[in-house]
């Protein structure tokens, strides 16, 4: 598609883009993304936010065994081991990273870039639990980090700025949601891998550039006339799915199914729900990323994440669910092993589980078992 190439060429050049901005004095904030940064903050105060979303790579995951353990989470030690490589250069030329601590995986990221890099980071934390006290523990954070901003930046958040943010990043998660709700059709107009590439462009992409793209997607999607085979359906979940951390995605659809729905904690944006810019703007803001936000796996309790996976996989009428995770998560691994027993019991459908540390060994043992899978669910559908 045109709008597609259009968005590529524009991220070719984006790292060139942002160095003019900043060397023009805009500040660039990086951010760690696992949904509770809201990115209307940094707008708001004439910033440009980052989101640091780069894995798949096994060197920088290699590289950060000199700075921690083994035993943390893969995509984390891949932030630091990009940072430390000093290779990838959307992670050299942050003036602020934003860290929301969720758990002491991302909190490392923080402390790493802090100790080792002497970066200038923030961080500000999140309740495990929802309840009033949590949300206002929350909107406390948000607070928090808009003075932050505001003197870091030197530039007043105020709300007709922070409303105009808000309805520019409403705009983009309306477009990938109607986007997303296409593949609901018995032949999905596009690829979940050239939807997650999308939704990873979100992260990066100027929004004016970005939101441009995503009309003339949409807009040619629902043109395009039905193609393709009747492939089994897919629902790909898991801890984290990163910027070129693809090999699921690309073996899963080249054996024939579809990847038709997504849901993960990191790497991968939210756009269920838009923020409702009634009343205080900053509660609004809390509601939206906090209260209404699907919890990951380390929430309690977990059973909120698990019967909306159950409820998209009835919506979007898959035929199985591949749990992919990264090695050393363990909320992740424990929710699984309940999660399984529910898709059994509730859809009656199979569910193929994988861990990753980004090691390109993985790939051979991979390929088959995805392959094997889908051949199960295609037995099913026979059946």
């Amino acid at each position: 598609m045109e709008s597609m190439k259009r968005l590529s060429d524009h991220l070719a050049t984006r790292v060139k883009e942002l160095t003019r901005l900043r060397e023009g004095g805009t500040k660039l904030i990086g951010y760690a993304p696992g949904g509770y940064m809201p990115e209307e903050l940094v707008y708001a105060c004439g910033a440009v936010p980052v989101g640091l979303i780069r894995g798949g790579d096994p060197e920088p995951v290699g590289e950060s065994a000199a700075y921690v353990p083994r035993f943390m989470d893969t995509f984390c030690r891949a932030q630091i081991g990009y940072r430390m490589l000093g290779e990838e250069p959307l992670y050299q030329m942050l003036d602020l990273l934003i860290v929301p601590v969720t758990d002491h995986n991302i909190k490392t990221i923080a402390d790493c870039f802090n100790f080792f890099a002497h970066d200038d980071v923030f961080r500000f934390g999140v309740p495990h639990q929802k309840d009033e006290h949590a949300f206002e523990y929350y909107l406390a954070g948000l607070h928090a980090l808009r003075e932050k901003l505001e003197g870091f930046t030197g530039n007043k958040i105020d709300d007709a700025h922070l409303r105009e943010a808000i309805t520019l990043c409403n705009r983009m998660r309306e477009l990938l949601k109607e986007i997303s709700l296409l593949r609901k059709s018995e032949q999905p107009p596009l690829a979940g891998y050239e939807f997650v590439k999308l939704n990873h462009a979100s992260f990066i992409a100027d929004k004016a550039v970005l939101i441009d793209a995503l009309e003339s997607v949409l807009q040619e999607l629902k043109e395009k006339p039905p193609s393709g085979a009747y492939g089994p359906r897919v629902l790909l979940t898991g801890s984290t799915l990163a910027m070129g951390d693809y090999k699921v995605l690309e073996m899963t659809e080249a054996a024939g199914a579809y990847i038709v729905i997504e849901e993960f904690a990191e790497g991968m944006r939210h756009y269920w729900e838009n923020v409702q810019p009634d009343g205080d703007l900053m509660e609004a803001l809390a509601d939206r990323y906090f209260r209404r936000r699907q919890p990951p796996a380390w929430f309690r309790p977990s059973r909120e994440r698990l019967d909306y996976l159950i409820e998209l996989a009835r919506d979007f009428n898959v035929d199985g669910i591949i749990w992919y995770q990264l090695l050393y998560r363990s909320s992740y691994d424990i929710q699984s092993f309940y999660f399984e027993k529910m898709v059994k019991e509730q859809l009656g459908i199979p569910m193929l589980k994988v861990q990753s540390d980004y090691d390109v060994s993985e790939k051979g043992p991979l390929r088959t078992r995805i392959e094997t899978f889908i051949e199960i669910m295609k037995a099913g559908r026979r059946g």
